[in-house]
């Protein structure tokens, strides 16, 4: 049975500020890459434990999309009982995790 995609409110504006920073709009190689993505996380559908738990909470999966350096993290929640994958947000790979300590807030 396949799951609902559901892309949250941070993980819209994270693929909104995505599309501005690769200049999506106007680069046809940028936007190819963008649908990729989008088409990577719509994926999600079939299969969403395919993908590996976090390191930083068991509670969570992440997609790595993309070729050195230019990896990006889709973070997600996969909500069993609802059949539903929940999109939480989008980062560059290489960005470091910080712990909620550190002035973050941790993504449940």
């Amino acid at each position: 049975m396949a799951y609902l995609v559901n892309v949250t409110a941070r993980a819209e504006r994270d693929l909104g500020w995505l599309f501005a920073e690769i200049n999506a709009g106007h680069s046809g190689a940028a936007l190819k890459w963008y649908r990729g993505l989008k088409k990577a996380i719509l994926s999600l559908e079939e299969h969403p434990g395919r993908c590996p738990v976090t390191p930083e909470n068991p509670n969570l999966r992440h997609l790595l999309y993309g070729h050195r350096p230019y990896v990006y993290r889709v973070i997600y929640r996969v909500l069993e009982r609802r059949k539903q994958v929940d999109i939480l947000h989008i980062r560059h790979g290489a960005r470091r995790w910080q712990r909620p300590s550190q002035g973050r807030v941790d993504i449940q």
